[in-house]
C-alpha cells in the first residue's frame, strides 16, 4: 500500500510500481524552490532527453487531490509548451491560479503526449450511487489529452463495467478496467479517481491518481452480483425464439414504443411503476392496437422489470405494429430486420416509428420502403405491406368506423363516472379501485387509441412536408392553428383567476404517475404566478394556416390515387385534428382520474401512519388485493413499503444501458450516443435553467427537464427562450408543445449529452442547423 501525497508526489510514487500502464517521467519543485532557485531549475530541465520535446506545466498545489476535497479544475495546467521563455510564463500561470504563496505548493514538467487515440477520466466506484462499475468517460475523436477534463468535446463516451463481471471488458478499454484493479490493489482501496490516455500504439498512460470522494455507501458486491445475474439469466431467455410472436429474438429498450424513461424515468418508483403497468402495459395497450388494425398480442405485457429499470420487450412493441393482415413468412422476415435495424442503429431508439418501422400509410411510403430492397425483400413483398398498411391507414382515418369518435365518446363519459366516484360515499379503497378500473377502461383504452391515431396523423402530415406540399412552415403553422389542451392552459392562465384556474388543471402534476410529484392545486405557487401584475384578458396570437388550391388539389389527387377516403381532403383534415387534439385531450381528461386516485392513495396510507413518501415505495396491487378480502390494509400497505423499497435502493445502485441488445450488456456496456430531435427551425442563445429554480431564474432561459412528461406544461407559463430534455420523442407531448409555440427545443438528447451541456453557463442551440454549442 502507498499513501496519497499531492498530485506529483503521488504519480512519482507510482511510477515504479504500476504495470499496467506507463507514468511519464517529470521535474517537480515547490513554489519556495522556484522562488529562490528557478535558474537551478531551468537547468535541470535542460538535462532531461525529453525537454526539447513540447511540455504540459501541470499544477500540484498542496491540498489538490486531497482526501477531504479533490479541488478539480481549480487550478490551471498549460500544454504545448516550447521552449525556456514560454516554460517560465506556464510556471508563473500555473503559481499565480493558487492566489496564494504558501511556498510548499509544487509545479511539475512533463512531456506532452503526442499521437493520442483515446482520453478521458475514470472512476473505481461509480460516483453517483456508490455502484460497484468502473466508469470511463472517454473521447477517442479529438486527439486531446484534456478534452474530458476541460469539458470542450462534443464526443463524450461514458463505458460502465461491473466489477463482478464474469466476462472481459471490450478492448481496448480492458485496460483501463485492468489498470484500475491494479490501482486498488496498490491503495488498498476502490475510490479512485483517475486521468489517463491511450495512444495510437495502444499503449496506456496514467496522468494523475486522486482519492475518489463519495457522499454514498459502497454497495454489496455479492447482493448486486446476484441481481445482476437473474436480469443476465432473463434476457438471455429473451434471445430464444416465443411462440406466438414472429422474430427470433428480441432485445429491451427503456424510449421505444410507450417510451417509460419519459413518462416514469428510468429508476421510478415502484408506485409509479406499478401504476404504469396496470394502466397501460400490460394489457390496455395491446388490446387497442389490435382494434386499430394490427397483430393481436393481448397476452403478453409490453413493459418488463429488469432490477427495477423498466424496459420495453421490443420483439412484443415490433409485432404489434404489424399489419393483421400481413402474412406469416413476410412477418417474420420483416420482424427480424427491424430487430436488426434497431441493433444496427442504438442512436434511433427513441424514434423506432420515424427511422425503423413502417406502421402506417405515408405518402412518401413507397419511397420509404426502397431500403428494404437493400435488405433481401422482392418486389411483391413491398407491394403486399405497402397495400396492408393502406389498408390498416384507411381503416384508421375513415371517421364512417367510428374508431376515433367511439373513444372520444369514452372519454367524455370518464369525465362524468370520476366525478360520480369521487362524490359517493363508498370507503377509499373501493373509490381507488373504481378510479383506476374507470381509468382503464375510459381513459388510457381510448387514449391509446387516440393517441395511435395522433401518431398517424403526424406522418401523414410529414409526408406532405417529405413530398413537397406542405413546406415546414406550413407544417408548423397547422400544428400551432390546433386547439389542444396545452394551447388551451396558456389561453387559460392569461384569461382566469386563480380560483378558476386550479379547479380546471389543478389535477395535473410534473410526474403524472408520482405521488411525490405536488400536484398543481397542492402548490400553485410553485407553478405560477397568479399575482396581482399578472397580465390577464390576454389574447395568445395563433399563426394561421390555409391550403392554397393547387396545394388542395395535389392531396385530392394523392387520395384518390391511393383509394384514400374518397378523395375528400377536408375529411383527411378533420382526422388529422380529431386525432391530434383528442390525443392529446384524453391525456388530460384520463389523468385527473389517475391524479385522484394518487391522492387518495396517499390520504389512505397517511390514515395508516405512512407517508407520502413512504407510500411511493408501495405496489399499487395492494388495492385490488384491500379490496377483494378483509385483510389487514395497514400491514398490507406496510409489507408492500418495505419489499419496495428494498428493491428501489437496490435499484439506485445499479447501472444498466437504454438499449439491451445482447446479455452481456448488463455486465458491461457503453451509453448510446442518441440523436436529438430538433424541434421548430428556430435558434437561440441563452442562459440554461432547471425547473426547481425560482420563477425569474426561468424567464427567458433554455430550461433543461429531465423527460418530455406532460405535467410539466406549467414551464410553458415562464416565458422560457428554448428547451432541453433528457428523455422524450419527436412525437412526444413537449415536442409537440415546443413546436407549437415556437419554442426552439432539443428533445431527447440521453443522458451523456444532458449531462454534458448542462454544465454549461450559456447555450446556444440552432434547430435548423441541428446543432448545439457551448458558449460559456
Amino acid at each position: 500500500m502507498i499513501l496519497f501525497g499531492t498530485k506529483s508526489e503521488t504519480l512519482e510514487r507510482l511510477e515504479r510500481l504500476v504495470k499496467c500502464a506507463i507514468v511519464l517521467p517529470q521535474l517537480q519543485f515547490t513554489a519556495y524552490e522556484w522562488r529562490y532557485r528557478q535558474s537551478e531549475i531551468l537547468d535541470s530541465l535542460k538535462q532531461l532527453s525529453w525537454s526539447g520535446a513540447p511540455l504540459i506545466v501541470r499544477s500540484s498545489a498542496a491540498w489538490e487531490d486531497g482526501i477531504a476535497a479533490s479541488y478539480a479544475g481549480r487550478y490551471d495546467s498549460v500544454l504545448d509548451v516550447n521552449g525556456e521563455s514560454e516554460a517560465i510564463q506556464a510556471v508563473n500561470r500555473v503559481l499565480a491560479s493558487y492566489q496564494d504563496e504558501d511556498p510548499v505548493h509544487h509545479v511539475f514538467i512533463q512531456p506532452m503526449l503526442p499521437y493520442v487515440a483515446i482520453s478521458g477520466v475514470a472512476f473505481g466506484v461509480n460516483p453517483n450511487n456508490g455502484g460497484n462499475y468502473i466508469v470511463i468517460n472517454y473521447d477517442d475523436v479529438s486527439g486531446a489529452t484534456d478534452a474530458v477534463t476541460s469539458g470542450t468535446t462534443n464526443h463524450l463516451k461514458t463505458y460502465h463495467y461491473f466489477k463482478g463481471s464474469p466476462l472481459p471488458a471490450v478492448r481496448p478499454l480492458n485496460q483501463i478496467v485492468d489498470l484500475m484493479d491494479e490501482l486498488e490493489h496498490i491503495f488498498e482501496t476502490p475510490r479512485l479517481d483517475i486521468e489517463f490516455a491511450v495512444d495510437k500504439a495502444g499503449k496506456l498512460y496514467l496522468f494523475q491518481v486522486r482519492p475518489l470522494l463519495l457522499t454514498c455507501d459502497l454497495a454489496s458486491l455479492d447482493h448486486q452480483s446476484a441481481i445482476l445475474k437473474r436480469i443476465y439469466d432473463k434476457v438471455g431467455q429473451g434471445q430464444a425464439r416465443q411462440p406466438y410472436l414472429y422474430g427470433h429474438k428480441t432485445v429491451y429498450g427503456v424510449m421505444p414504443d410507450w417510451n417509460p424513461a419519459e413518462i416514469i424515468g428510468i429508476r421510478p418508483r415502484p408506485l409509479a411503476l406499478s401504476l404504469y403497468k396496470e394502466l397501460v402495459t400490460d394489457s390496455i395497450w395491446a388490446y387497442q392496437r389490435s382494434r386499430y388494425g394490427y397483430k393481436n398480442v393481448r397476452s403478453f405485457p409490453l413493459l418488463i422489470d429488469l432490477g427495477g429499470f423498466p424496459y420495453i420487450d421490443v420483439r412484443v412493441s415490433f409485432n404489434s405494429f404489424l399489419p393483421k393482415e400481413l402474412d406469416a413468412e413476410l412477418s417474420e422476415k420483416l420482424l427480424n430486420y427491424y430487430m436488426q435495424s434497431l441493433i444496427d442503429n442504438p442512436q434511433n431508439h427513441d424514434k423506432v416509428e420515424f427511422e425503423i418501422i413502417f406502421s402506417c400509410f405515408t405518402f412518401d411510403l413507397d419511397t420509404r420502403l426502397e431500403i428494404l430492397y437493400e435488405h433481401g425483400f422482392t418486389k411483391p413483398e413491398l407491394k403486399q405491406l405497402s397495400l396492408c398498411l393502406k389498408d390498416l391507414t384507411n381503416h384508421i382515418v375513415c371517421t364512417e368506423n367510428g374508431l376515433l369518435q367511439n373513444d372520444l365518446s369514452k372519454i367524455n363519459e370518464l369525465e362524468a363516472r370520476c366525478s360520480e366516484l369521487l362524490d359517493s360515499s363508498i370507503d377509499k379503497v373501493s373509490k381507488i379501485y373504481w378510479l383506476l378500473e374507470d381509468c382503464k377502461r375510459y381513459g388510457t383504452l381510448p387514449f391509446a387509441g387516440l393517441a395511435r391515431g395522433g401518431f398517424v396523423a403526424v406522418q401523414m402530415l410529414r409526408s406532405l412536408v417529405s413530398i413537397g406540399i406542405l413546406s415546414e412552415s406550413d407544417y408548423h403553422h397547422y400544428m400551432s392553428s390546433l386547439e389542444t389542451v396545452s394551447t388551451q392552459i396558456s389561453m387559460d392562465y392569461a384569461q382566469l383567476d386563480m380560483e378558476e384556474f386550479l379547479a380546471k388543471y389543478g389535477h395535473l402534476r410534473p410526474g403524472t404517475y408520482e405521488i411525490c410529484s405536488l400536484r398543481y392545486d397542492e402548490a400553485p405557487d410553485q407553478y405560477f404566478e397568479f399575482s396581482s401584475s399578472r397580465e390577464l384578458n390576454r389574447v395568445i396570437e395563433k399563426p394561421s394556416f390555409f391550403l392554397s388550391l393547387a396545394q388542395y388539389k395535389r392531396i385530392q389527387a394523392l387520395l384518390t390515387e391511393h383509394g384514400l377516403l374518397d378523395g375528400n381532403v377536408l375529411g383527411l383534415f378533420d382526422f388529422f385534428k380529431t386525432a391530434i387534439e383528442g390525443r392529446e385531450y384524453s391525456k388530460f381528461v384520463f389523468t385527473k382520474s389517475l391524479s385522484e386516485a394518487i391522492r387518495l392513495f396517499g390520504q389512505l396510507a397517511e390514515e395508516y401512519g405512512i407517508s407520502k413518501e413512504e407510500a411511493s415505495f408501495a405496489n399499487i396491487e395492494v388495492i385490488k388485493r384491500a379490496y377483494e378480502s378483509d385483510c389487514d390494509i395497514q400491514g398490507l400497505l406496510l409489507d408492500s413499503v418495505k419489499a419496495g423499497r428494498q428493491r428501489y435502493e437496490a435499484t439506485l445502485q445499479l447501472e444498466l444501458p437504454p438499449l439491451i441488445t445482447e446479455p452481456s450488456n448488463v455486465w458491461f456496456f457503453s451509453q448510446p450516443e442518441l440523436e436529438p430531435n430538433f424541434i421548430t427551425m428556430n435558434q437561440v442563445t441563452s442562459k440554461i435553467a432547471f425547473s426547481h429554480e425560482d420563477h425569474e431564474s426561468l424567464r427567458g432561459s433554455i430550461l433543461f427537464l429531465p423527460s418530455a412528461d406532460p405535467g410539466y406544461d406549467w414551464i410553458f407559463s415562464k416565458g422560457i427562450a428554448g428547451l432541453v430534455t433528457m428523455y422524450g420523442g419527436v412525437n412526444s407531448h413537449m415536442a409537440i408543445r415546443a413546436g407549437e409555440l415556437s419554442i426552439p427545443a432539443v428533445i431527447g438528447v440521453g443522458e451523456n449529452l444532458y449531462n454534458h451541456y448542462g454544465n454549461a453557463k450559456v447555450l446556444a442551440i440552432d434547430c435548423a442547423g441541428k446543432n448545439m454549442r457551448i458558449i460559456q
